[in-house]
């Protein structure tokens, strides 16, 4: 009875909700895009070209490892407790992650499961690994040092004791800082203690020398504190590193001192900062870099450094993050170009110390100046040896916000992640704070592919797991605005393939020449006209359309702060499109306004714009021109309240301010109109809904009238115009805009959801039909379909109590409800996207959407099927000494040497192929004794009697070199000789056609 009432009064005929029952209505969780946390480390794998962020844990659960590859590839790995990620490396086909709780997991990038979970026997605090060989080395608090074995899965019986107890051994806490294998020679281990750094070699088995950085008195030091000159200090160390051939050391102090070492003598070549150098000599001048006079300035930590090599591992400079003064007041990563380093062998002292003291050249790469660098990640084209800093092309830095900015190396221009990293990685470089989502049909968004220059890819490994070809009607297109202004583009889907995964991006900075003030509050786009309107915080309304660029390639002027001078009205910009963008969304137009903050926006597929502000102001703009053909305040049109009404009796004398938040097109015949015409609806946040007509004129223009309007008493979050016969949208579209033309009516209702009810009239004043929602307030709704073969369509809410309801039209009967505050973030609800096939887009967390269903089966979030490893990209050769180190007396050690050295002759057999373990039969009874089967002083004679054999090569070749040379000389003097005798004897050269 009450479906019948509901009917007859909204003017619907039927059950538009025919066949929806509580069995249709069950959600399926899709798919999830962005970040679930905060990053806390970055890794990058150069062999199988893979990117890993891990995350810190929070409200919004554990923290997890994101593998990306190349497009949409893309893995989430989940740790066994909930903690955060605190260290993460690749290591050949496995990848390694230390977290917060002290637990080691290890996982293949083959199966993408969870190999083992160690716990180790202390508190670790520095992890390396090579990918050439099977041992991981974990450096604990304690001070010591244990090795674990990765491919048989268990704790090696190695163990390196804290080696700073031999040089003090009164110091209470010696934890291990970092670890650094040797880059060439794989037998030295550089390990830095809290007070200084120790080499350890594996073939001596103890150390080798020891470096404790010590500030005399009246040595300024990094901190250059004036209080402290006159004492002796030993700065803590943070920091240190090998040289990319090994030649020097770097120690990085808690001082923001930087110093490097000769690792022979271990002795001080350079001690400097950023800015200065020999900051431990006494009496040296240091600049303060104080804000006033007088004052010194503190500086920042050295969070990482990185020294770099190019292809030529002698050609250095150092990337460093941090140890900076506080007060400068541009922020960054420092890259010291050294150049080409000096001879050791042939160099003075003073050269060496000149080559540190004064680089080539000093520069910053930028960054957001509203937060600093605190890790980086470098990506080298190729070689995973050298700490991963060998030839990189660009850095990946990790800001204190929680944000990533990607750098090109040894530039430091900006790099954009569109297209080049996971569109995951985009929602925060810089965090998305707005979304929206548009249906695109899907012809169309395949045609939407941008042609941008691009930086050279820097993920490209893995590969695509094949999805269902659905080929929905429509794709789902997210738009999401960053802090920065950007605005990206992205077919999110429907658990299918993607054919278009192409990411497109506006830029409002470049729109608008200047970087200020570009934050966005609502967007809309329009697939048919290939359009997309964005309204920012200042008012103002940039409108982009799809063209091919004309300026491409020219400079269109630069971006300033602070720009003055916005004009109000409509102003032509097409003039200002990305010079890097050949073919995309174009700048077309901003309309600057002079009502405050845009508050709601909307783009429709006929050509119209229609802005609302916050300050009550409406403006309508036909885009043909582009012309404003209306521009009205609400307040002048509404009336808050009747006179005399019992409600408002106690707050008559005040007035509430009033702006849209609602606005949408509409085709359909209003009461009383024996015909159909464009349709304007505006709701407001006091509940009102004001209706225009859009009418042509015999000019070819359009006007608006305003044809009335209606009270709802409440917020009104979304209006959808549908038709009253068969429940679909009455959306103003080309299609319906053509049928007006031979007479086309469309008996339509509108359908408009408040916090507190929804109500379904015939605009522009008619009572309709209405619900109230008693026990909880709707943050999102509209009118979606559910794909059945006699149609379908219901009211889709979701609301404040954590809860997804669908309900009947016209009879406004609740079918199903589904659960959703363990999905979606219950403080975000109101952000959350419906679209009209029953897809929701939503907050899962504070830079992670989620995408689910609510006409589905049951179906969980699924674990990616991509894959990420291949086993065709083979891990190179670990560089080695050269000839001349092993000529003048460095030991070489190969990775099967150091097999025998940590692992010993009790090693388990192999589990990767426990074949290679087992004994095979052998032509020769006894076979040669091999390294695990002598002791080491067998050894230390194998090696020597290797390298005498190796010399008298060397003394052979160079003998036959003499005699060669030798007979060469002879050759040249008799040739001499006989050349004389025919001159003499008057006879002539040979020409040289005749030589033979």
């Amino acid at each position: 009875m009450a479906h019948f009432l509901r009917g007859k009064q909204a003017g619907i005929q039927r059950d538009l909700s025919a066949g929806l029952g509580p069995e249709v209505f069950i959600l399926d969780d899709i798919a999830r895009y962005g970040i679930n946390s905060r990053i806390s480390a970055i890794a990058y794998d150069p062999v199988q070209s893979l990117l890993a962020v891990g995350t810190s844990e929070s409200s919004y659960g554990s923290g997890q490892i994101y593998i990306f590859g190349q497009k949409r590839v893309c893995v989430a790995l989940k740790l066994p407790r909930k903690a955060s990620v605190k260290i993460l490396q690749f290591c050949a086909d496995k990848i390694i992650s230390v977290d917060s709780k002290n637990n080691i997991v290890i996982y293949s990038l083959d199966t993408k499961n969870m190999i083992t979970n160690y716990v180790p026997p202390g508190y670790v605090t520095a992890l390396a690994t090579d990918p050439s060989m099977d041992w991981m080395f974990l450096g604990l608090q304690n001070g010591d040092i244990v090795v674990y074995d990765l491919d048989r899965e268990r704790l090696s019986t190695f163990r390196i004791p804290n080696l700073w107890r031999q040089r003090s051994p009164k110091a209470r806490i010696l934890s291990v800082v970092t670890l650094a294998l040797h880059p060439r020679d794989i037998g030295s281990l550089l390990i830095g203690y809290t007070e200084g750094a120790v080499i350890f070699s594996f073939k001596e088995n103890k150390s080798t020398k020891f470096f404790q950085y010590e500030l005399p008195r009246g040595a300024p030091g990094g901190d250059s504190d004036p209080t402290s000159v006159n004492s002796v200090r030993y700065p803590r160390l943070t920091q240190a590193l090998w040289h990319p051939t090994g030649t020097f050391i770097l120690t990085g102090h808690e001082d923001s001192s930087m110093v490097v070492w000769d690792p022979k003598d271990g002795r001080v070549i350079m001690a400097r900062t950023l800015q200065d150098p020999n900051v431990n000599t006494p009496g040296t001048n240091v600049g303060n870099y104080g804000a006033t006079p007088g004052t010194f300035s503190l500086k920042e930590p050295l969070f990482h450094i990185a020294w770099c090599a190019k292809q030529n591992p002698d050609d250095t400079g150092l990337l460093i993050a941090g140890g900076a003064p506080t007060t400068m007041l541009t922020k960054g990563i420092t890259f010291l170009e050294l150049g080409l380093t000096p001879n050791y062998a042939t160099s003075s002292w003073q050269i060496l110390s000149d080559h540190f003291a004064s680089p080539k050249r000093q520069r910053i790469f930028p960054t957001p100046p509203s937060a600093e660098v605190i890790d980086f990640c470098l990506i080298p084209r190729s070689s995973p040896y050298y700490a991963g800093a060998h030839d990189p092309v660009a850095v990946l830095g990790l800001l204190s916000s929680g944000e990533i900015v990607t750098l090109e190396f040894p530039s430091g221009q900006p790099i954009s992640p569109t297209n080049n990293l996971h569109l995951s990685l985009s929602l925060v470089y810089p965090f998305a704070h707005r979304i929206d989502l548009a249906a695109i049909k899907r012809e169309r968004w395949l045609d939407m592919s941008e042609k941008r220059d691009l930086f050279t890819q820097i993920v490209v490994g893995g590969a695509e797991a094949t999805h269902p070809l659905k080929r929905h009607q429509n794709r789902n297109i997210v738009q999401t605005a960053h802090a920065d202004g950007t605005i990206r583009l992205w077919d999110a889907g429907h658990g299918d393939e993607i054919e278009n995964e192409d990411v497109l991006q506006v830029d409002i900075s470049q729109a608008l020449r200047r970087l200020d003030d570009v934050e966005v509050t609502h967007m809309s786009m329009s697939g048919a006209a290939g359009e997309l309107a964005a309204g920012l915080g200042s008012g103002e309304t940039v409108v982009f359309r799809w063209g091919r660029n004309p300026n491409f390639g020219r400079d269109v002027g630069s971006l300033q702060l602070n720009a003055g001078g916005r004009a109000e009205g409509l102003m032509d910009i097409r003039d200002r499109a990305d010079p890097a963008l050949k073919e995309g969304l174009l700048p077309l137009t901003v309309l600057a306004g002079k009502n405050g903050a845009v508050s709601a926006i909307k783009l429709s597929d006929v050509g119209f714009l229609a802005v609302g502000y916050k300050a009550g102001g409406i403006d309508i703009v036909d885009l043909r021109g582009p012309t404003v053909i209306h521009s009205v305040s609400l307040n002048d049109l509404i009336k808050q309240s009747r006179r005399g009404s019992l409600r408002r009796s106690a707050n008559q004398g005040q007035s509430k301010s009033e702006w849209p938040t609602a606005i949408e097109f509409g085709v359909m015949s209003l009461e009383g109109d024996d015909y159909s015409s464009i349709l304007l609806f505006v709701g407001t946040n006091l509940g009102h809904i004001a209706t225009f007509k859009l009418l042509p004129q015999p000019t070819g223009i359009y006007t608006a009238q305003y044809a009335g309007a209606v009270s709802l008493e409440d917020h009104v979050i979304t209006l959808c115009p549908l038709n009253a016969e068969t429940g679909a949208g009455a959306y103003a579209s080309p299609a319906i805009i053509a049928g007006l033309r031979e007479g086309l009516r469309v008996p339509g209702v509108l359908l408009a959801v408040t916090q507190a009810g929804t109500r379904v009239f015939k605009p522009a004043s008619a009572k309709g039909a209405h619900k109230t929602w008693d026990e909880f307030l709707c943050e999102s709704a509209t009118v979606a379909e559910a794909g059945l073969e006699g149609g379908g369509h219901a009211l889709i809410g979701i609301f404040n109590d954590g809860f997804v309801r669908a309900y009947s039209i016209p009879g406004l009967k609740e079918i199903g409800n589904a659960r959703v505050k363990n999905i979606f973030d219950p403080n975000r609800l109101a952000e959350a996207v419906i679209t009209g096939s029953g897809d929701i887009l939503g907050w899962s967390g504070p830079s992670e959407l989620a995408l689910v269903n609510v006409w589905g089966a049951g179906g969980e979030l699924q674990q990616s099927q991509d894959r990420l490893f291949n086993p065709e990209a083979l891990i190179p050769q670990r560089p080695t000494i050269s000839n001349l180190q092993w000529v003048a007396g460095t030991q070489y050690v190969s990775t099967t040497d150091m097999d025998a050295l940590i692992g010993g002759p009790n090693r388990p057999p192999s589990r990767r192929n426990p074949g290679n373990q087992r004994a095979q039969p052998s032509e020769q009874q006894t076979p040669p004794p091999g390294p695990q089967d002598e002791g080491y002083w067998a050894y230390m004679q194998r090696q020597i009697n290797e390298r005498t054999e190796k010399l008298n090569i060397v003394g052979d070749s160079m003998d036959r070199l003499e005699e060669h040379s030798s007979g060469f000389a002879e050759d040249v003097g008799k040739f001499v000789n006989n050349q004389k005798k025919k001159v003499l004897l008057g006879s002539k050269f040979p020409s040289p056609q005749a030589t033979p």
